[in-house]
């Protein structure tokens, strides 16, 4: 767990130093003359907030900036993340606090990147890489699939591999193909990858300075269209382990499943269910690889229905892998099949078809109106 430092101001009366008179008690003023005004008393200090309402992209940045303060041997790395702060600005004004050696700009090759992180990490290092768009990622792929992902089995536990890959995904920015991919099937199906998605801006903070600590490589999943999104961020109480999925919202009639930017799109969802008068239960899985199966069955078995959400094609898919174990592990729980409501098996469409490519609320409600048919 991490534990943050609560510093606490108080503001006391001032004494005059050791041997100095203390001055008089004020006179009053010669007839006619005005009294003059008291000085304003300075404002006692007060804790600093804990409760903090920011962007997502923004709680990220705050957490990268807690890992660097708290261990020198952290570094980040990538394309335009120094003095531009990144495409997006997620790393905005921390190579000015931390110094061009611990975040610094690369060229314009993903694999080498990658390779250069394995390098840094089997110094010691504990290198955060940003991949600028998702799509960008697959020059990589090599390095990361047979390299990084397989380093420390190799080694038999003798060298770790403590790298981030930060990969923003998803769609719905408006963007064309290699900008808006998702990707995160190939990744979790490599064994000796940590895979994480968080949906929420205080999730965002905490988990990236969880993965940072790991000391196996993790690929962090950043929903890029919600980088923008504000959410209360709690900078004393850490969130939830970072393997673990948790309850967004509870209910009784169905289980609504998913992770990165499909959780709003199911909390819309379960909102239009219920004013119809079907309670939905939204589950954020937060992590990928592994997956936290536990607060699932447990649902399923409480509603008896399960509807997966992803932006991701469908076809040997997360969603594909939730709706196996589920039907394996709480079959006679279930009252009708596993749903999954995904994006089409076709590669990523022009912009302005985008919107129909990924699954919306409407989708979602679909495919809870079916299962609740059965």
């Amino acid at each position: 767990m991490i534990q943050t430092d609560e510093t606490r101001g108080l503001a006391v009366e001032s004494q005059p130093p050791a041997g100095q008179q203390q001055p008089a008690a004020e006179q009053e003023p010669p007839a006619g003359q005005q009294q003059p005004s008291a000085e304003p008393a300075a404002p006692a200090q007060s804790d600093p907030p804990t409760r903090l309402t920011m962007p997502f992209g923004k709680a990220l940045n705050a957490g990268m900036r807690a890992a660097l303060a708290a261990d020198d041997h952290v570094l980040l790395m990538g394309e335009d993340i120094g003095p531009l702060g990144g495409v997006y600005r997620i790393t905005e004004g921390l190579q000015a606090e931390f110094g061009d050696k611990r975040v610094f700009d690369t060229p314009l090759a993903e694999s080498g990147i990658v390779g250069t992180a394995i390098g840094l990490a089997m110094r010691g290092f504990r290198p955060v890489c940003e991949i600028q768009f998702d799509g960008f990622v697959f020059p990589a792929f090599d390095q990361i699939t047979t390299q990084l992902a397989r380093m420390r089995n190799r080694h038999e536990g003798g060298v770790t591999m403590p790298i981030v890959i930060r990969i923003p995904f998803g769609g719905s920015i408006g963007s064309i193909e290699h900008h808006s991919e998702s990707p995160e099937a190939y990744f979790a199906h490599t064994p000796g990858l940590r895979v994480v998605a968080p949906a929420t801006p205080n999730d965002a903070y905490w988990m990236i300075q969880d993965a940072i600590r790991s000391n196996d490589p993790v690929i962090f999943f950043e929903p890029k269209s919600r980088y923008f999104t504000k959410g209360e961020v709690d900078t004393t109480v850490p969130a939830a382990p970072l393997h673990t999925s948790r309850i967004a919202r509870e209910g009784t009639d169905v289980t609504l499943v998913g992770y990165g930017a499909m959780v709003d799109t199911l909390l819309r969802a379960a909102d239009l269910a219920a004013a119809e008068g079907t309670s939905a239960e939204v589950i954020d899985l937060r992590s990928i690889s592994p997956l936290d199966f536990g607060p699932v069955l447990e649902s399923v078995r409480k509603t008896g229905r399960l509807v997966v959400g992803q932006e991701a094609p469908g076809f040997v898919s997360v969603a594909s892998e939730i709706a196996a174990t589920v039907a394996e592990r709480a079959f006679y729980s279930l009252e009708a099949p596993v749903l999954r409501v995904t994006a089409f098996d076709t590669p990523y469409p022009p912009s302005k078809l985008e919107h129909g490519f990924i699954p919306d609320a409407d989708r979602i409600l679909e495919a809870v109106d079916r299962s609740l048919a059965y």
